[in-house]
């Protein structure tokens, strides 16, 4: 009888040890975080630009999103988007790399023929739906802001603060700022609001102070931070907030300096935590069927270089402000483990010979077979910025 109890323990003990072990790699298996450093970071980078001049097309535009399955490029666009991707080059000029700006600038040419103007302002229209917003219109605006830090050419200054002005015709009392004009109206869309269009105008605002110092942009830009630390989850209806909004971070990253608010600071705090808990769901995700099913897909390259983006510039804000020192190391460690995990899936000069077309995968990030510009957008400025952090965590080793 004691033999029987005795197998009986430990069978129940090998059943729980299988059970623990059955929890541990499906619901939370360990954090996979590839090896990087900052020269396979920049190496990720310029792959990432080869890749914007080879999918541009003679008008300036991009090739859109691209199905490697079936080799059939969307017919598709996207004003914002283009925007961005464009932006990011400039971004790249910013930093003392030259090699995007003449592909930057093409791209700059077809945003300017695709102007709407009214009054004394300008924006961004959109050719395919005709749409004017916010979003596409701020990205214009901080890519000829980041040209104006790489070149110094003042020839864009008048277009720059005609973007700015209708940034400013967008934002409201609270500080927020609405998505689109509505041209019949002649008058902003009082209800149409995106998660993304404040921040990205935020984020312009903000450096056309460091442009125009003696012009009057802090005020807007502070009304703008504040309604983000304070109402943009309640007002806009959140379900899980805070929205990871890398626009914001970038912003506020611009602002360390001004100062910024308590109230600000707890809101930075809250989208570092935000940022970290995506990267660490992410790092757990397996290239297998049960991973999919249990914790589903793994995010495009779009996504994980917003949060290197978010990531990096809540570092950079906790390298200078003291209200959030504790949390830069963690901050640098989440943001080198989205950084291994977006170089590592990105396709290589090799991995991309057995692609229909090679051009257009190499140096892409795809999911599910489909690649699209803002995957290489924010790839580009993610892994720009954040080989400051990379160099950083190796000199402390």
């Amino acid at each position: 009888m004691l033999r029987a109890m005795l197998r009986g323990v430990v069978l129940m003990f090998v059943i729980w040890v299988a059970g623990l072990g059955i929890l541990r790699v499906t619901l939370v298996p360990a954090q996979v975080c590839p090896p990087v450093d900052s020269a396979a970071a920049l190496n990720s980078v310029h792959a990432a630009v080869d890749w914007a001049a080879r999918a541009q097309q003679p008008d300036g535009s991009f090739v859109y999103e691209w199905n490697a399955n079936t080799d059939v490029e969307s017919s598709a666009y996207n004003a914002t988007r283009h925007a961005g991707l464009a932006m990011s080059l400039y971004m790249l000029a910013a930093s003392g790399d030259m090699s995007g700006l003449q592909t930057a600038d093409r791209a700059m040419d077809w945003m300017v023929a695709h102007l709407y103007r009214h009054a004394d302002w300008a924006a961004l229209r959109d050719p395919f739906d005709g749409s004017i917003e916010t979003g596409g219109t701020g990205l214009m605006l901080a890519g000829l802001e980041h040209r104006r830090l790489a070149t110094g050419d003042q020839r864009y200054d008048g277009l720059m603060h005609e973007l700015a002005g209708f940034l400013l015709a967008m934002q409201q009392p609270d500080g927020s700022i609405l998505l689109a004009w509505d041209e019949a109206a002649g008058a902003p869309n009082p209800v149409e609001r995106s998660p993304y269009a404040t921040g990205e105008a935020f984020w312009a605002l903000t450096l056309m102070r460091r442009l125009f110092p003696a012009e009057q942009w802090e005020a807007p830009s502070r009304a703008v931070a504040d309604y983000l630390s304070t109402s943009r989850d309640r007002v806009e209806h959140q379900l899980f907030p805070p929205w990871n909004d890398q626009w914001a971070a970038y912003g506020l990253a611009e602002m360390a300096g001004w100062p910024l608010s308590d109230t600000n600071i707890a809101y930075a705090r809250t989208l570092a935590e935000r940022f970290g808990f995506f990267v660490r769901f992410e790092s757990g995700r397996r290239h297998a069927w049960w991973s999919n099913r249990l914790r589903g897909p793994r995010a495009r390259s779009a996504g994980m270089g917003t949060w290197v983006e978010g990531l990096d510039s809540l570092w950079r804000l906790a390298s200078k402000d003291p209200r959030m020192r504790d949390m830069r190391d963690a901050i640098a460690e989440r943001a080198a483990c989205s950084v291994g995990m977006l170089v590592d899936r990105q396709v290589s000069a090799e991995g991309a010979k057995s692609y229909p077309r090679p051009g257009l995968a190499q140096g892409a990030g795809f999911s599910d077979g489909v690649t699209r510009m803002d995957d290489q957008q924010h790839a580009i400025g993610g892994l720009l910025r954040v080989t400051d952090i990379l160099d950083a965590r190796k000199s402390s080793k």
